[in-house]
């Protein structure tokens, strides 16, 4: 038997020759919808699937490479490293805020221009996703693309941001301030001294972020019909609505 979707345009064809133009417009949308939520084919779910994926990234990581995309968001601001908050908390105590605060304004602004060069390296694993990557997300759980994401570019980011995070350290005055501020908090009689890799620190705080920002993209063309914007990501999608595990 043939499906709806099939049938509907065959059966409506003797019905619309009868019809005004007007009414054959209204009565082809009709038609035209009831198709578009026909099952996707395979090479459909994997063009859909990418296409969002590639939108979804790219506005995630546009939002971070801005000038205060990190710092003025509080779901991925970089703050004090864990081993460093009492450091921060005696600094303050002592009247050093501002110290503390141009060591985390530093910070953030080293991964929004780390994040810059996030994009290319995202849309690349977009574009290398295989029809069975592209099911399997798209039926998976709600963040099932972004753990497909942490998995296969997780390395190329760190490899990539590290040298632009350390360059940028340099050029925002971070190291100049946390070199300060190590220096002003060991002074103090009887603390542990603060010995923190900023680079590292920084570079897997930027990458987290981009994946908070990226879960938050998945999460809206998943949960979202208004995102849909295209007929393809509205078949796709309605698809996964109706077989999601």
């Amino acid at each position: 038997m043939k499906k709806i979707s099939t049938l509907v345009p065959l059966l409506a064809l003797p019905f619309l020759s009868g019809c005004d133009v007007q009414s054959q417009q209204r009565i082809g949308g009709i038609i035209s919808q009831a198709s578009q939520y026909g099952n996707p084919t395979t090479a459909e779910i994997g063009q859909g699937l990418k296409q969002a994926l590639e939108i979804g990234v790219g506005n995630g990581a546009d939002r971070l490479s801005v000038k205060d995309g990190f710092l003025r968001n509080l779901a991925v601001k970089i703050l004090f490293p864990p081993e460093a908050q009492q450091v921060e908390k005696t600094l303050r105590s002592l009247g050093l805020n501002a110290l503390c605060d141009n060591v985390i304004t530093s910070l953030n602004r080293a991964a929004e221009t780390a994040a810059s060069e996030a994009k290319p390296i995202f849309v690349s694993a977009v574009r290398q996703m295989t029809l069975t990557d592209a099911t399997n997300i798209l039926l998976g759980q709600n963040d099932a693309a972004t753990n497909y994401f942490r998995r296969v570019t997780s390395e190329q980011l760190a490899a990539r941001f590290s040298p632009i995070v350390q360059a940028s350290l340099g050029k925002v005055g971070a190291t100049k301030y946390w070199s300060d501020l190590a220096s002003r908090y060991n002074k103090i009689p009887l603390v542990k001294p603060v010995n923190t890799d900023l680079t590292a620190y920084v570079t897997q705080q930027a990458i987290d972020g981009l994946f908070v920002e990226v879960a938050k993209e998945e999460l809206k063309i998943r949960s979202n019909v208004s995102a849909r914007s295209t007929g393809l990501l509205q078949k796709v999608f309605g698809y996964a609505d109706r077989n999601r595990r």
